[in-house]
């Protein structure tokens, strides 16, 4: 079992940034390729990055690529998403989830996850 808690999330003006954070439970946070994804009110989960076991992958979503990026730290048992130049656009839920494979990163389906945390609220301002 692996429990994910994501933390990091809040208000921010536009053109700012935040940082999130996703702490996992477990011994086995090495053996999982991350992801971020968010969810704005009426709008369907949107994948955002992933990040392989390794952490020598990363993939990005066309939406986010260039202002976001994605890293981990399997000492801490902890994933990363460093956003910059925020819109009011990001406006939504961020969840981070687990997918256990030791492939290379890519776009998953939300079905192809195991674990997903409770998500954090981030609100864009203009």
């Amino acid at each position: 079992q692996v429990q994910l808690v994501e933390s990091g999330g809040g208000l921010v003006q536009a053109g700012g940034s935040l940082r999130l954070s996703c702490a996992a439970s477990g011994r086995t946070f090495s053996t999982y390729a991350m992801s971020w994804f968010r969810q704005a009110p009426g709008k369907e989960r949107e994948f955002l990055a992933d990040i392989s076991w390794t952490g020598v992958y990363t993939y990005y979503a066309d939406s986010v690529k260039g202002r976001f990026t994605i890293s981990r730290d399997n000492a801490k048992n902890t994933v990363y998403l460093q956003m910059n130049s925020l819109k009011p656009e990001d406006t939504a839920v961020y969840y981070c989830a687990a997918c256990k494979t030791f492939g290379i990163a890519t776009m998953r389906r939300v079905d192809e996850y195991d674990y997903w945390g409770q998500g954090t609220q981030i609100t864009v301002s203009s």
